[in-house]
């Protein structure tokens, strides 16, 4: 069973999303540590909710690294994590960092696009397809190897709000399965790309 540390900003729905799949025996994993930049963050509620230790930590990429280390976290996952990590704690843990980005990489990502800026953005341009992509995490934001995407029709909607929640449920599926496949040892990386076995 792999220790999973979870990284949050804000409501935590993603991170749900992943305590709702260990809960339901769907990953074979364990949530040791969810760690927010944020002390309002209700992501840390949730994880107290559920018996996890949390803590917040804002720009200490150095203790983060020191805190996975002594709690022996084998999977990092970004569950709307709104802070760019720095080579530190990227080059401690390659290929062990996930995150959930809303839109179809490499679409409306890169700095800049998080949250709602996304969705805004994607209804300015006039899509008629976003949807969510979990990827590894490298130095390049939002440019590391894609492990699972998912898209959705939104050609009916015509506010930001809307797109998120559509967004959100696509979130809320790929996100656990992600943690799943790798706590299952299922993605290799080969050549800049992941895949799954």
């Amino acid at each position: 069973m792999l220790k999973i540390a979870v990284f949050v900003s804000g409501g935590g729905t993603d991170l749900q999303s992943v305590i709702d799949a260990i809960e339901a025996n769907q990953i074979n994993g364990k949530i040791v540590l969810v760690i927010s930049n944020r002390k309002d963050a209700y992501g840390l509620e949730r994880a107290k909710k559920a018996g996890i230790e949390t803590a917040v930590v804002k720009k200490d990429d150095e203790l983060i690294v020191k805190m996975l280390k002594e709690r022996e976290v084998d999977l990092v996952v970004l569950a709307g994590y709104l802070a760019i990590l720095s080579d530190v704690l990227i080059d401690a843990y390659p290929n062990k960092i996930i995150n959930i980005h809303p839109s179809l990489i490499p679409s409306f990502c890169g700095p800049g696009y998080y949250g709602m800026h996304v969705h805004e953005a994607v209804l300015k341009r006039g899509v008629k397809v976003t949807g969510a992509t979990v990827h590894f995490v490298s130095s390049e934001v939002d440019g590391g190897p894609i492990i699972l995407q998912e898209a959705c029709n939104i050609d009916d909607l015509d506010n930001p709000e809307d797109i998120q929640a559509r967004v959100l449920e696509i979130e809320h599926r790929i996100l656990p399965k992600a943690v799943a496949l790798y706590c299952n040892g299922k993605i290799v990386v080969e050549n800049e790309r992941a895949k799954v076995k």
